[in-house]
This record gives C-alpha cells, sequence and structure tokens, in this order.
C-alpha cells in the first residue's frame, strides 16, 4: 500500500507510554490531552493527522467533520465510540487493536463464571460485615457442567480452553468461524436453537449489532434450562437487561456476572443491586498488560501505514461487510429462516444504513451453507456462497468488466476462483468474486469499480 504521511498525533486519554515513544521514535510528534470536553477536542483536533483514543473519548461526526485527520486509532477492541461512517466519508481510517486485551477478556470472563458457581463476591461481603454464612453461600462444581458460548472468535476461543481445564463440556455458536475449526478448540458448534436449552451457563462474545441486539431476551431465557446462569463482556445490549431482570426474579435465570452495560455507568441500578448479580464497571481491558499491548499494538499499526508496510485492524469503509456479518448473525437468530435438512430455507433480510446511504441483503441456508441472493437491488444470476475469501464490488456493467478485474488482481497475486453476477445488465450493481486470498490494497481496484469490500468467511 501507498505510504500515508502522519506528522502528528492526539492522544486523548491515558494510554500506555510505549504508544507515545513508538510514534515518536519514529518521527511523529505527540501531544497528551486527557479529559478534554467536546467543545475542547473539536477546537484542538483541528491541528493533528491523527488521533488515538481509548473508550472514553465520543469521537462523533461534529468532531471528525472539524478536523483534518487521516487517522483515528482506537487502543482497544471494538469501536463504538467513533462514528465510523462519518469518518469514512471523510477518508479517515479508523483502526482498532483487535487482539490486545483478548487475554484480559478471557480470564474476567473465567473470573465471573467462577465467582457466580461459588458466590465468592457475596461471602466475602458477607465476612466483611462479620459473619460466618457457609450454608447461605452454598455453590455447585463447575466440573461436567455445559458452558454455551455465543461468538467464538479470539475471546470465545480463550475462554473455552481455559473453562475446558475444569472438566466442563463446551458448545457454541459462530456464524463466521467454521465448526470443524472450533472443534479443534474442543467446542461442539451447533444452532442457537439447539444450544438455549442444554447451556448451565452462557457467555457471549459477539460484536454488538442490530442482529445482536437482545440477543437472550425473554424468548431465549424461556428455552434456557432453568436457573441458567449468563455472563456479558462484551458488549452492553447483547443481553437484554430487562428480560434479565425478569428472569431472575423468576428464578429463569440463577445468576448474571455483568462487566458492561447499555448505559455507563448504569443510572437505572436494578441489576446491579440485584442479589444474584455481580457486576464490574467495565474492566474487561482493565490490566497492566492489556493495556500495554494495545498501546504499543495501536502505535505499530499508524507506524506500518505510515510506512506504507501494511494496514492491521483497519475498521473504516465497512457497509458491505457489515451487511453481510448482520446478515449471517440474522439468519441464525431468526430460526424460522434456517434450513436442517439440507434444503433451502425461507428468506431472511436485512438491512442497515451506513454513510448515508441504505444497503440490504437477502438470501437463505442452502445445503447448511448460508448464500446471497441479493445485495443492494443487485439480484445474483447464481447464489453467492458466503465461505471463504470474498470480494464484493460495485461496477458498471461492461463486457470488459470481469476480464479487467482478473487482471488486474492476477497483478497482485490473486486468482478469481468463483464469480456471481447480477441478473441485471445496467446502471451500477453490485459484483462478487471468491479469490484465492486478499488484496493487500483494496486502492488498487479504484480505476475499476466504485466501491469494493473484502472479508473471509
Amino acid at each position: 500500500m501507498a505510504p500515508i504521511f502522519i506528522k502528528t498525533v492526539l492522544i486523548s486519554e491515558s494510554v500506555d507510554p510505549r504508544c507515545k515513544t513508538i510514534l515518536e521514535e519514529n518521527g511523529i510528534r505527540v501531544t497528551e490531552k486527557q479529559n478534554m470536553k467536546k467543545d475542547e477536542l473539536m477546537a484542538e483536533i483541528k491541528d493533528y493527522d491523527g488521533l488515538v483514543v481509548r473508550s472514553a473519548t465520543k469521537v462523533t461526526s461534529d468532531i471528525i467533520n472539524a478536523a483534518n485527520l487521516k487517522i483515528i486509532g482506537r487502543a482497544g477492541t471494538g469501536v463504538d465510540n467513533v462514528d465510523v461512517d462519518a469518518a469514512t466519508k471523510k477518508g479517515i481510517i479508523v483502526m482498532n487493536t483487535p487482539s490486545g486485551n483478548t487475554i484480559s477478556a478471557a480470564e474476567l470472563t473465567c473470573a465471573l463464571l467462577m465467582s457466580l458457581s461459588r458466590n465468592v463476591p457475596q461471602a466475602a461481603m458477607s465476612m466483611k460485615q462479620g459473619n460466618w454464612d457457609r450454608k447461605k453461600f452454598m455453590g455447585a462444581e463447575l466440573y461436567g457442567k455445559v458452558l454455551g458460548i455465543v461468538g467464538l472468535g479470539r475471546i470465545g476461543k480463550e475462554v473455552a480452553s481455559r473453562m475446558q481445564s475444569f472438566g466442563m463440556r463446551t458448545i457454541g455458536y459462530d456464524p463466521i468461524t467454521p465448526p470443524e475449526v472450533t472443534a479443534s478448540w474442543g467446542v461442539e458448534q451447533m444452532s442457537l436453537e439447539q444450544l438455549w436449552p442444554q447451556c448451565d451457563y452462557i457467555t457471549v462474545h459477539t460484536p454488538l449489532m442490530p442482529s445482536t441486539v437482545g440477543l437472550l431476551n425473554d424468548e431465549t431465557f424461556a428455552k434456557c434450562k432453568k436457573g441458567v446462569k449468563v455472563v456479558n463482556c462484551a458488549r452492553g445490549g447483547i443481553i437484554d437487561e430487562a428480560a434479565l431482570l425478569r428472569a431472575l426474579e423468576s428464578g429463569q435465570c440463577g445468576g448474571a456476572g455483568l462487566d458492561v452495560f447499555v448505559e455507563e455507568p448504569p443510572q437505572n441500578r436494578s441489576l446491579v443491586d440485584h442479589p444474584n448479580v455481580i457486576s464490574c464497571p467495565h474492566l474487561g481491558a482493565s490490566t497492566k498488560e492489556a493495556q500495554a499491548r494495545c498501546g504499543e499494538d495501536i502505535a505499530l499499526q499508524i507506524v506500518d501505514m505510515v510506512k506504507g508496510k501494511k494496514l492491521v485492524g483497519a475498521v473504516s469503509s465497512t457497509p458491505v461487510k457489515k451487511i453481510i456479518f448482520s446478515y449471517m448473525w440474522t439468519l441464525q437468530v431468526n430460526q424460522t429462516h434456517c434450513a436442517s435438512d439440507g434444503a433451502a430455507s425461507g428468506m431472511c433480510k436485512v438491512e442497515i444504513v451506513a454513510n448515508g446511504s441504505s444497503y440490504k441483503a437477502s438470501g437463505s441456508v442452502q445445503g447448511g451453507v448460508p448464500v446471497l441472493l441479493e445485495l443492494s437491488d443487485s439480484v445474483f444470476k447464481q447464489p453467492v456462497s458466503l465461505t471463504g475469501n470474498l470480494l464484493f464490488f460495485k461496477a458498471s456493467a461492461s463486457p470488459q468488466l470481469l476480464s479487467s478485474v482478473a487482471g488486474l488482481l492476477a497483478t497482485e497475486g490473486v486468482e478469481i476462483e468463483s464469480y456471481s453476477a447480477p441478473a441485471d445488465r445496467t446502471g451500477d450493481l453490485w459484483y462478487c468474486v471468491g479469490v484465492s486470498s486478499l488484496l493487500r490494497d483494496l486502492s488498487a481496484l479504484k480505476p475499476l469499480v466504485k466501491e469494493a469490500a473484502q472479508l473471509t468467511i
């Protein structure tokens, strides 16, 4: 990729000192200013090429539009506090450090699972109050129990390996990670409908998107074992908080470990104050090691980009990736759209709004594989199997398009393995090609296409 010139970076939160050191060692001038209010940040940001934040700084569209930034770096997982669509419109690269806090978040998840099984925080608090009540805090062994892991990415994998050492059976669901891969970690994949009733404990490790908001709700709690215990160290909102409180009050849920909330800090204290809830103030990444790793990672990623080496952790320009991932989660969450007999299932439709435009996806499950039939009014002649390395691009229909794209990909060392074209041949339409590997730099396609996205499933 071509180098991007970054001369000045503002760090607006407490980030590990290694971040500043690495940037300065590579000729980038760094200013650290913490606890700025929105209007102060808007006035300050005009003088910088880059901005590094953690989770407290809300990088809104107003701040982005007031800036001349080239990059926004989030020292941590996720970019909930950054308006990625507004940044993409201005051509600003947004990146995070997806693996920096993996171990810390996994360890906290395990700590909450263990605390739920043995009532450790409640017993410790009782002791501090001068009590000696052994019967009140009767617990249960984890050995032989079933742990359901919803979301089998980096953190889900680490949680599985640790809880297996306690003798737990680990089952899970993820629409992206293949079952044969998770089986090698000792996690048996199944549909959510099959998973809910088997679990003694459930932990969620999904991104927060429309299809995962309220993933655990009144309906899904009703499908679970009575007394199931749940943990959320991912994002507030994946578990419906009102439904969780109702499940706790009825006994359908036997306890919850919560590190995240819809509103942080939570103004409604009903869950925090519930005797069967163990809560933390969003501590998933709050270890010295995670903060050092995230600070170092974001600095190295910025330096690599400046030197034109590689682009790691970039999340900008992803409306197509968003709609594909949201579509795949929705296929599973809405079980009426899933087929288990190898036949085609009912249609599933998803829509998101990004960059001021509407993106739609529709399709089904065929032969156990999710397929895409339509993307934003482009109806594919052949269903797109959502597996492997996929390159989506939007372009004006022409007889030379495929050969031109194939030639460009060949110069980058990428081979076309499959091709799905729209049935219509007029106007700007979406195409999909299966490729041997992802492009190092999507900008190479700019002369031929109007929009592009690539992903590995």
